[in-house]
């Protein structure tokens, strides 16, 4: 099936044509990150705005470089949720009309799943296999029995990993994106310089907490205010550590209770130097096969949407013309979809 995916959960206007839901033939990303850059965070009112104004040229673009018309497409998948109310219903409305217009299946995809599968465009990973879905909105642990087929093991309690790096990144005068600028001092800072806390490190669950730890670091600027000026290396160096070690100890401790030695880990944390050596490091001690996405395809794209799409549509499932955006909308529930297909 050739299929063009649409994805405007947040601040990232995508489109992309994928054929029969592994080859990527165009990936376009139009990125916000500069008009929210002054707001140190993304504003939903203007990330609305900038999809209206970028989607047309975005599709219009993906199907140029795949060298392909509106003619030949086979069907549309857009992400339906979670994300922004407003920002989702621009891409919605776009696969609607485009859908109707040349009278082909359209399939709403969750944006998580779409994060979990994104790997698929590269690597084939076996089923069953335990995914960390780590970004700014979100930190889960699932098992992956199948597409359509997700059980949650663990979540975030309060703030995702992303927002962590965010709120951590805007405490020490650092721009937005903030996980993206940690990241680069990092790279020159000793790890082990302040010992921060492993919030729910040892609680027994897989669950994760992260507004202690930026709390943590509140407290430690306090203390050390030179910390911000003089030490800030080591300080992104030690905060980003304990993220990555809570993380990986987490996604080691879900592996050992199921005894699933394949890990996906996927969303835009992933892009995390820091994360992925950790990870690396667990999967190779521990004789884990990992799986990370390449960073273009851990952020959000619309070719990851069509991995589930083509899925879907492959075995009948159809979205009707009353499609709604889905600001929340759980993976674990994904799980009557295939049983609903004609």
């Amino acid at each position: 099936m050739l299929l063009l995916a649409l994805e405007s959960s947040c601040d990232e206007t995508s489109a992309a044509v994928v054929r029969d839901g592994r080859t990527v033939l165009s990936n376009v990303i139009a990125s916000q990150i500069d008009v929210h850059a002054e707001y140190g965070g993304v504003v939903p009112e203007i990330a609305s705005r900038q999809h209206l104004e970028a989607v047309s040229l975005v599709v219009e673009q993906a199907l140029r470089d795949a060298g392909v018309s509106l003619l030949e497409l086979e069907g549309i998948a857009v992400t339906q949720g979670p994300g922004l109310a407003g920002a989702l219903l621009v891409g919605i409305s776009v696969a609607k009309g485009l859908a109707l217009g040349r009278r082909i299946p359209l399939v709403g995809v969750n944006h998580i799943e779409g994060h979990l599968l994104a790997v698929f465009l590269e690597t084939p990973v076996a089923f069953p296999f335990i995914a960390l879905a780590v970004s700014g909105g979100h930190s889960h642990l699932y098992r992956v029995d199948g597409i359509g087929r997700y059980t949650t093991l663990g979540q975030t309690v309060d703030d995702a990993a992303g927002e962590a790096f965010d709120k951590v990144a805007k405490l020490i005068g650092l721009p937005y994106p903030g996980g993206v600028a940690i990241d680069r001092l990092a790279a020159a800072g000793n790890p082990q310089a302040i010992k921060f806390p492993r919030p729910l490190i040892n609680d027994g669950s897989f669950n994760f907490s992260f507004s202690g730890l930026k709390t943590a670091v509140l407290t430690y600027l306090g203390k050390h205010p030179e910390a911000a000026t003089s030490g800030l290396n080591d300080l992104a160096a030690s905060f980003q550590a304990a993220v990555c070690d809570v993380l990986t100890r987490k996604t080691a401790a879900a592996v050992a209770a199921t005894g699933i030695k394949r890990v996906v880990v996927a969303g835009g944390v992933a892009c995390n130097s820091g994360l992925r050596r950790s990870m690396a490091a667990f999967a190779d001690q521990q004789g884990v096969e990992l799986a990370m996405p390449s960073p273009l395809l851990c952020s959000d794209n619309a070719a990851m949407i069509a991995v589930p799409g083509d899925y879907y549509l492959a075995r009948g499932y159809r979205s009707g013309f009353d499609l709604d955006a889905l600001p929340v909308w759980p993976l674990d529930r994904l799980s009557q979809r295939l049983m609903e297909a004609p």
